[in-house]
């Protein structure tokens, strides 16, 4: 029931402001912290808090930064063997501004993320064979995610690939290389070339996608919860009513959540509700990592919700 996280990995700095900037503006924020984040990274961490076996690929500096992320992950039972440590680069940082409603803007410098390439394509091929998940994204080189899809085709595992950060236009070979594709709204807009807002343009934006090759697609939607659709089946997952306190990482543990349950034998229409719970969970706390639910938090909501299917 292992799951194998393959992609970017960073420090997240992070400061909190009455209100987003205007271009060119500069507002006095009342709070700075840093975090472990990349969206690989908070992935295996969303994975590992809810109790399964989790392994990430990826690549950081050797830097102090690198130093803090790699402790950080080993301290929340993370196998780390996967990582490659550069000393040719620096690890990958993200600037987040988080306003007091919660939204956020994100400026990242990639780094050692951008090398990512065969050493950790070997790492991948060899932990493979014990994986029943393997979660891909986009925070690193699109050849090398390809190549990571072809390799994980190969294998008795659900392939999952979450599309950001968002690059219209993905070859249509990928597509066709996953099991399930896993957009947000902006994400799936971006994807499609139309703006998905809600249920009525998500499953159109599924049928799209089913259509570039996509075997199944989720799409998240925020405070609308989540659509689904196999092409034989779709299904709206209502939205979980939480205070809102910062949106970062959301998304990430939606998608932990969900290889979290595949990886336990649960169904995909299981595994949806089990993302839609730990993202609206996730949205409560400051912070990426921080904010990725404990398993006793999730099961105790999870055991609190009914499955909310439309």
């Amino acid at each position: 029931m292992t799951v194998v996280v393959f992609g970017s990995i960073n420090i997240d700095l992070v400061v909190e402001v009455p209100r987003l900037p205007s271009r060119g503006e500069t507002v006095i924020g009342h709070r700075f912290f840093t975090a472990g984040g990349g969206k690989a990274a908070n992935q295996a961490v969303a994975v590992a808090k809810l109790g399964v076996p989790t392994h990430l690929i990826g690549q950081i500096g050797d830097d102090e930064f690198g130093q803090i992320l790699l402790k950080n992950l080993h301290n929340l039972g993370i196998s780390t063997e996967g990582v490659v440590i550069n000393p040719h680069t620096h690890s990958g940082v993200a600037s987040i501004v988080v306003e007091e409603r919660g939204d956020n803007i994100i400026a990242c410098a990639a780094g050692a993320n951008n090398l990512v390439g065969e050493a950790e394509l070997r790492q991948f091929q060899t932990l493979l064979p014990q994986a029943k998940v393997a979660l891909l994204e986009l925070g690193i080189p699109l050849s090398t995610v390809i190549a990571a899809a072809q390799t994980a085709k190969n294998s008795n595992c659900w392939v999952i690939l979450d599309p950001a950060p968002a690059q219209p236009n993905l070859p249509n070979e990928l597509y066709s290389l996953v099991d399930l594709i896993t957009p947000n709204e902006i994400e799936a807009s971006q994807l499609v070339g139309f703006t998905v807002d809600g249920v009525t343009t998500a499953r159109q934006a599924a049928t799209f996608l089913h259509q570039m090759g996509a075997k199944n697609v989720v799409i998240t939607l925020g405070n609308q919860g989540a659509f689904c659709s196999t092409g034989d089946e779709n299904y709206w997952v209502k939205p979980v009513s939480v205070r809102v306190v910062d949106t970062v990482a959301a998304g990430d543990a939606f998608n932990g959540a969900l290889a979290a349950a595949l990886a336990s034998g649960k169904s995909l229409k299981e595994a949806v509700q089990w993302g839609n719970i730990a993202g609206a969970l996730a949205v409560t706390k400051p912070g990426a990592q921080p904010s990725l639910p404990s398993r006793d938090i999730f099961m105790k909501m999870l055991a609190e919700q009914s499955p909310y299917f439309d």
